[in-house]
């Protein structure tokens, strides 16, 4: 039987969605503003067909210098989910589009409720918080990595997504008890509906030197309905998840989860696995440093870079796909560098695939990021999700 790959090219949304203006985004273009400042070299991600799935986001048709190799497959989607967060991008990629308000810390300063951190202080026997703010998480350590070092006070803060964020020294303030005060925060903040709490630990002497490490640990809500994984689990299929995919379904739905961080370990990972994969498993692999290292901090460059960098070594990873096996590529929102700000962008996102069972060509604008799920589902011989409608296959009988 066959295997699959899905890669999350974590933030590379295509262009803005049709309701961006709704969460202040008309105009955002992740991939459109990354071209047009730095012009990467991206010869094996177009030929799957992500300059043309860009095109075919803003409603024309490819230009010569954009068209993809004959034989992919491609195509944009619109979120319908009711965030831009990685949570509901994920869920509703894999059947459950999110279709409920999350909660959010509104307030750029004193973000947090009295009361909520007051039982987290007293719960997790703490000397108090810093920050209670909404920041970007390495200028937040610059400005108070030194205080939290001199009085043992974890650092909170939150962003525009829904999420409570911890950030920690892992040696100075212990990276197990770290992930115990996550753990509490997460029992806490179910009553504001919060999607993710997030461990942030890391390491450094002074501001010059804080870095977070690659021992984050997200604590999420589980999906709130069965997804694409928990189908195939139930088939007795495997799914392999690599990075933090794990953390987002909350472990739910995962038979096998692989850590790592960092682009290159990512993509040496996910290389390594797939070859390794039996039959009848999907492997499933979220890019985060697209997002985290170059979206938020409005790295134009650096995340030109880093496709480039990934792009070189995509045929590697193209080389492993067998007679019969689907490899997909798409992402979970938006992040344009070049945005007011430092959160996510509400953008369409790119779908591209390889299976010798998929109509080659434009698949279109995708109504939900529940398409790339059923189409997963009908490469396995899963029932038809809840949502999505697949990709187009080739009638072979």
């Amino acid at each position: 039987m066959a295997r699959a790959l899905l890669v999350v090219l974590d933030s590379l949304g295509v262009g803005a969605a049709p309701d961006a203006e709704r969460f202040g985004d008309a105009g955002a273009d992740t991939f459109g503003h990354i071209l047009q400042h730095c012009a990467p070299a991206l010869p094996n991600l177009r030929a799957l067909g992500l300059h043309a799935a860009h095109a075919l986001a803003h409603g024309r048709e490819p230009a010569a210098h954009e068209r993809p190799d004959p034989a992919a497959t491609w195509a944009a989607m619109r979120e319908r989910s009711t965030g831009k967060d990685t949570t509901s991008g994920h869920w509703e990629m894999c059947g459950v589009p999110v279709q409920f308000d999350w909660g959010y810390f509104t307030a750029h300063e004193h973000s947090f409720p009295p009361a909520l951190l007051d039982a987290l202080i007293e719960r997790a026997g703490l000397p108090g918080v810093l920050g209670n703010c909404r920041a970007s998480g390495t200028e937040i350590l610059q400005r108070l990595g030194a205080e939290h070092i001199a009085t043992g006070k974890p650092i909170v803060y939150t962003s525009a997504d829904s999420v409570f964020q911890i950030a920690a020294h892992e040696h100075c303030f212990g990276l197990e008890r770290l992930y115990r005060v996550c753990a509490i925060a997460r029992e806490l903040v179910d009553d504001y509906r919060i999607a993710r709490v997030i461990a942030r630990p890391f390491v450094g002497e002074d501001a010059s030197s804080f870095k977070r490490t690659g021992h984050r640990h997200d604590y999420a809500v589980p999906p709130v309905a069965p997804t694409l994984l928990d189908a195939l689990v139930a088939a007795g299929k495997q799914v392999i998840a690599i990075g933090k995919v794990s953390d987002i379904f909350a472990g739910q739905g995962i038979s096998r989860s692989i850590p790592a961080s960092g682009l290159d370990a990512l993509i040496d990972t996910t290389i390594r696995t797939f070859r390794e994969a039996p039959d009848d498993s999907l492997v499933f692999v979220n890019l985060v440093d697209f997002d985290s290292e170059y979206g938020h901090r409005r790295d134009v460059a650096g995340y030109a870079a880093a496709l480039e960098r990934f792009d070189a070594r995509l045929p590697e990873l193209l080389a492993e796909r067998g007679l019969g096996d689907l490899m997909l590529f798409s992402a979970d929102h938006g992040n344009d560098p070049t945005w007011p700000g430092s959160d996510h962008t509400r953008e369409c996102v790119p779908l591209l695939a390889l299976g010798i069972d998929l109509w080659p060509g434009s698949a279109g604008l995708r109504d939900g990021f529940a398409d790339l799920g059923q189409t997963l589902a009908q490469h396995f011989g899963l029932a038809p999700l809840a949502h999505g409608r697949a990709l187009a296959r080739i009638d072979n009988d």
